[in-house]
């Protein structure tokens, strides 16, 4: 039987996590462990809560004694398993039972959820699940509130006493009180991440929240701008083209994004990212992530291409341009409505560059200082003036397949050929 001094000590504790910023796995592995040591015979615990992401529905750690907690994050409800559709938690919200007990060993034994014959095999002899409402921000695909809900196992000879479920219910509404504010965090950075970036969404959250505010810093600048973009608007049903976008997107700012930059907007169907850096080898660095970016995009555009083609379906065709230099990070806009966007005159050049992949019939185009880092992987499509820039330049555009396979053949001669011994 648990002290009830103990379970008032682990209630205050909780209520002075919910007044700080905690981590929801390190505080739910702390107040098991100190369950445990006040006496309830807690040996697997589960918590899970519903949040706001646009791949995930809800969220779920499993603590199990001895092993630090594992987080699990479940897709919306189409993917949902039948697993799910025969668990005890499917079963409470359905039916809106909000306490869940069953018997795992002894004369009261019941099973019958398919869940429970595996605890049975773990060797625990009772299951009590608890669910805590409270309103929350959800993306739920039911439009319900589920709040906390939390299934605690026991492994103990007769399982729970009558005294460790009053102390577990005690427990878990001061919890839930907590985790309210932890979940709200997660979703805030959700939120903020999915639609600003991840690093302009942590200045955003961190309080760069004014008209103004913001830093200097270099970057690599990646634009990219879907070709014919206003005809297939016209031409194709709704449905088709947003489909078209969004794969155009998969291809472009998926890329970009797996190789450590930061899309800062979708400006129509125009991406605009940056791959920051501080000093000459972070440029080198930088260069080569988002030049890796690009290539990726195009190979997959290549391979989608070819799938669309058998489809009857229009092929996805964009530019892409890459510049580097000062730009401006922070906010713009007006004081009731902010942008978090990156402005100067290498962002500007950056979309005249990529308006320049048209007329040179490239695909993209970079300036010097990118192609300097990979020279053999560039060709120089001559010098060009830019609309509302004053000084020409010179454009880059990547070297054909048959150039790579000779620029190959090329590496390999030299990494072959005998050496002249003086």
């Amino acid at each position: 039987m648990a002290e009830n001094t103990l379970i008032q000590g682990i209630g205050e504790w909780l209520v002075d996590q919910a007044l700080s910023e905690p981590d929801i796995i390190e505080m739910f592995n702390d107040v098991c462990h100190r369950l445990y040591g006040a006496g309830v015979p807690v040996a697997r615990a589960r918590v899970s809560w519903s949040t706001l992401h646009p791949l995930f529905q809800a969220e779920t750690a499993l603590w199990e004694r001895g092993s630090a907690p594992k987080l699990e994050q479940f897709r919306h409800q189409n993917d949902r398993t039948e697993e799910y559709y025969k668990s005890p938690m499917h079963f409470m919200f359905e039916n809106q039972v909000n306490v869940l007990r069953r018997n795992l060993d002894g004369p009261n034994k019941l099973i019958d959820f398919p869940i429970l014959e595996e605890l049975v095999e773990q060797g625990l002899t009772d299951y009590l699940t608890i669910a805590t409402e409270f309103i929350s921000t959800s993306n739920s695909d039911d439009g319900k509130q589920y709040g906390l809900i939390v299934a605690w196992s026991s492994d103990r000879p007769g399982g729970f006493s009558d005294q460790d479920i009053a102390a577990l219910q005690k427990i878990q509404r001061r919890f839930a009180v907590a985790c309210k504010a932890a979940i709200q965090s997660r979703i805030a950075s959700n939120i903020v991440e999915t639609y600003l970036g991840k690093n302009a969404g942590k200045q955003v959250l961190d309080g760069a929240i004014k008209r103004g505010d913001g830093y200097d810093t270099q970057a690599v600048v990646w634009y990219s701008d879907l070709r014919n973009s206003t005809a297939l608007a016209d031409t194709m049903v709704p449905d088709d083209y947003f489909a078209l976008l969004n794969e155009y997107f998969e291809c472009t700012a998926a890329s970009v994004i797996q190789k450590g930059g930061e899309v800062l907007d979708f400006i129509g169907d125009g991406v605009l990212a940056i791959f920051p850096y501080s000093d000459e080898d972070a440029f080198k660095k930088a260069t080569c992530a988002a030049t890796k970016a690009l290539r990726q995009a195009l190979q997959m555009t290549t391979q989608l291409n070819v799938a669309r083609k058998k489809n009857g379906q229009v092929a996805i065709q964009f530019g892409v341009a890459l510049n580097a230099g000062k730009v401006m990070f922070g906010n713009i806009g007006v004081e009731e409505r902010l942008s978090f966007s990156v402005i100067g005159p290498t962002v500007n050049e950056v979309s005249r560059i990529e308006a320049m992949t048209k007329a040179v019939e490239a695909n993209a185009l970079v300036t010097p200082e990118i192609a300097s880092i990979e020279p053999e992987q560039w060709v120089s499509t001559g010098v060009h003036r830019l609309v509302g820039v004053s000084q020409e330049i010179e454009l880059f555009a990547p070297i054909t397949p048959e150039q790579v396979v000779a620029v190959e053949s090329k590496n390999i001669e030299k990494e072959t050929s005998p050496r002249l011994m003086n």
